[in-house]
């Protein structure tokens, strides 16, 4: 998996570029930095130049969002989640399923464009549970739990907004408008794995029994294999 040809080559200059920037913005912390660029690699040489778009795409609005109304945020239980630079647990959290997928797509080139699929299907989810979560913590009107439907706290694990879950959405279809195939699989699995980190966080993270960055890498494997599932089902239907 080196570098065999000048795209290649040029797309490991971009990687690197990213890593010493981020580190040097203090976006990442050095060793996040790092794990971001060879996750990074493992995208590239799985999903070709679409798959960093994706990733790019990802860490470029998932960082303005996190921004984005911070003074607002920051009122929200003291909000340790919104430290201002990302550790390597929750980079892998977020991209490590992709990478995976991106591994898998070259040790099994029969199964490329599935390994591809999943991939879309992990970033669809990870843009849509980072969009959701963020910007619904400064848009939404309503709060509530996603497990029994009552009124709740925002920013709390398992809250949710309509706002936010539309700007998920809205997430999840600028990554299947990016990935330019199965198009409303991507978007659905998005959608469904940002459901199902609301529902984790309701049921398991509230209590202490798992952590926001077990969540988020629970999140982008529902959103791989329901992407995958989804295009089986409709394959077969």
């Amino acid at each position: 998996m080196s570098p065999s040809s000048t795209g290649d080559w040029l797309i490991l200059v971009f990687l690197v570029s990213g890593v010493i920037a981020s580190s040097v913005l203090k976006k990442l912390t050095p060793p996040a930095a790092i794990t971001g660029g060879i996750l990074g690699w493992l995208i590239y040489m799985g999903g070709d130049i679409r798959g960093i778009v994706l990733l790019a795409t990802f860490f470029i609005l998932g960082t303005a969002a996190t921004s984005w109304g911070k003074r607002r945020k920051l009122t929200v239980h003291a909000n340790a989640g919104h430290q201002s630079r990302r550790t390597t647990g929750q980079v892998f959290a977020n991209a490590g399923i992709a990478a995976l997928a991106g591994l898998g797509a070259v040790l099994f080139p029969p199964e490329r464009s599935v390994f591809q699929l999943a991939m879309a299907g992990s970033l669809s989810s990870a843009m849509a549970d980072t969009l959701s979560s963020e910007l619904g913590m400064v848009y939404g009107r309503k709060y509530f739990n996603i497990v029994n439907g009552r009124p709740d706290q925002r920013g709390n694990d398992g809250v949710i907004s309509i706002e936010g879950t539309l700007t998920g959405i809205a997430g999840s279809a600028l990554v299947a408008l990016i990935a330019n195939h199965h198009f409303f699989i991507i978007v659905t699995a998005g959608t469904i794995g940002n459901l199902a980190d609301s529902l984790l966080g309701a049921l398991f993270e509230r209590k202490g029994l798992i952590t926001n960055n077990t969540v988020n890498l629970l999140n982008t494997l529902a959103g791989a294999i329901s992407a995958v599932l989804l295009a089986q089902i409709t394959a077969f239907g």
